[in-house]
């Protein structure tokens, strides 16, 4: 794991601002695995972009009598921001309006994969509505999924997350108006991948795929991979280069993957040798196939691994009742609750495995829990310091009852957070169930502790027990930063400690003997 690994997060829809299931979906998760392998001195390219050019950008202005340009500008906005105020630190978001060099990127590539025949044309039904004179594709057509039969946009269905043509829709209605389309003949460019086939087979082999993937890629390889519509007629989106299909659009799901292509080697000789991509189960094909392909087009061969979530559902919790509608909004919960209880929050319950359930009052409990453990203890411990050796860190070995086995216990829990936070393994909720022990065992060792400080050798051990909490507290600011950064970054400077360094056991360090200790005035995670 030397080489340079390019990260990457599906770019959001600037349709709407962030909710709750897009922290809990790839960005929260993403940023964890990038702070921890910069800590540890990798090479990190993190990157991502907004979809401007979506449908249900269109759509959504189409339904407020606004210009797309406008939508998408306003939302973009606001999502960039909620990404900064939940500690979402991206190498580079790409803005496609406004990127130097995006915009003539995206379209040499669209034309040189069709002078390579990688792209070809092909007459196929597509869904029209003529109330609104308007062709139907992505979002702008819904219907049953020619597939699992649930419900469904054009492109690619969100349940079971496999392609299909507009035209293979089960009864397409216009989203805007509710008008039945009706199917006509309509010339588009394809990128056909059963010539893939067997490039495509021998680098699912050679990837790291979750079982939902693999069975997706299994099924459609056993079906016959498909062509796949990479442009539509359209008014909005970039042009389709070349003068025979003017008219049309490249399609977003082609222009989301090539957005990652442009934001990781736009200049293709600086290709990274491994990659992690974060996505919902719903974005999967657009990930585990057609962005290989486009990599496998130009010759270069990557290894990729995939981190699926699968949908946060809103739910009331005990004694959430009435009608007022919980909050969602990303924006919202980060005023309320901050980004240390927010990005916890959703790591712990991300789903995986199937959909999960979000309760506002769960992310209460989780703001209780940080107070009633992790500030508590932190905020004894420098009560102690200040009451003990008038606020200096005492100079004295770090000891006490039980040290020896718990110093023991804590270089195996670094073992097991590197192993949580790895690439290969990564598994943000063992993360803090780790972080939560840590804290745990810390506080029991100082309660046990604290009960020998009265008696005649009180005065004796204080200092032992003192100074080996703070070389947990010192630790905790390393490991708890990639899922909490700015309690850890609090925590370090409490400590006058440098914040931002590898997790392992070298974390285990104290501040230097009579380093005057500055703790917050208020709780040093969440708030």
């Amino acid at each position: 794991m030397s080489s340079r690994l390019w990260i990457t997060a599906t770019p959001p829809a600037s349709h709407g601002e962030l909710h709750i299931g897009h922290l809990a979906g790839p960005y929260v998760a993403a940023d964890v695995l990038s702070r921890y392998l910069r800590a540890d001195g990798r090479s990190v390219l993190f990157v991502t972009g907004t979809s401007d050019h979506n449908s249900s950008v269109e759509l959504r202005a189409l339904r407020d009598g606004r210009k797309p340009q406008e939508v998408a500008e306003g939302y973009r906005q606001a999502i960039c921001a909620d990404l900064r105020r939940a500690g979402v630190e991206f190498d580079l978001i790409t803005d496609p309006r406004s990127s130097a060099g995006y915009r003539q990127w995206v379209q040499n590539l669209f034309a040189r994969l069709r002078a390579d025949g990688v792209i070809a044309a092909r007459t196929r039904l597509m869904p029209y509505c003529e109330p609104c004179e308007r062709w139907l594709y992505g979002a702008h057509a819904t219907g049953g999924c020619p597939h699992c039969g649930q419900p469904c946009r054009a492109g690619v269905c969100h349940a079971c997350a496999r392609p299909n043509d507009s035209g293979e829709l089960l009864s397409p209605n216009c989203s805007l108006c509710g008008t039945a389309a009706v199917l006509r003949r309509c010339r588009r460019l394809y990128l056909p991948l059963e010539p893939f086939r067997d490039r495509l087979a021998d680098h699912w082999r050679g990837s790291d795929l979750p079982p939902r993937v693999a069975a997706l890629c299994e099924g459609l390889a056993e079906d016959g991979l498909p062509d796949v519509a990479v442009c539509h007629p359209a008014e909005w989106g970039l042009p389709v280069p070349g003068d025979d299909f003017e008219g049309h659009r490249i399609d977003v799901c082609f222009e989301d993957i090539a957005m990652h292509l442009y934001g990781c080697w736009p200049d293709h000789r600086a290709a990274p040798e491994e990659t992690v991509h974060f996505c919902g189960a719903g974005h999967v094909f657009c990930q585990a196939v057609l962005l290989p392909v486009l990599v496998l087009a130009q010759g270069v061969k990557l290894k990729h691994s995939f981190r699926v979530n699968e949908t946060l559902r809103l739910e009331k919790g005990k004694g959430e009742t009435g009608g007022r509608r919980p909050a969602l909004w990303a924006l919202d919960l980060l005023t309320e609750f901050g980004s240390d209880t927010l990005r916890r929050h959703v790591l712990q319950c991300r789903p995986t495995d199937g959909a999960a359930p979000f309760r506002h009052s769960d992310l209460e409990r989780t703001r209780q829990w940080l107070d009633s453990t992790w500030n508590d203890w932190l905020g004894r411990l420098f009560t102690a310091v200040r009451e003990e050796s008038e606020g200096l860190v005492p100079d004295a070995a770090s000891g006490g009852a039980g040290w020896d086995v718990l110093h023991e216990r804590l270089v195996r829990t670094a073992g097991e957070l590197r192993e949580a936070y790895d690439p290969r393994s990564f598994d943000p909720r063992r993360a803090v169930a780790l972080l939560d022990e840590v804290v745990r065992s810390a506080d029991d060792f100082g309660h046990a502790n604290g009960y020998r400080w009265h008696g005649p050798t009180g005065p004796d051990r204080k200092a032992p027990a003192i100074v080996a909490q703070l070389r947990v507290a010192g630790a905790l600011a390393a490991w708890a930063r990639p899922v909490m950064p700015e309690g850890a970054d609090r925590l370090a400077s409490a400590l006058g400690l440098p914040a931002g360094r590898a997790v392992g056991p070298e974390a285990l360090t104290a501040p230097a003997a009579g380093t005057r200790l500055s703790p917050p005035s208020g709780p040093v995670f969440g708030f």
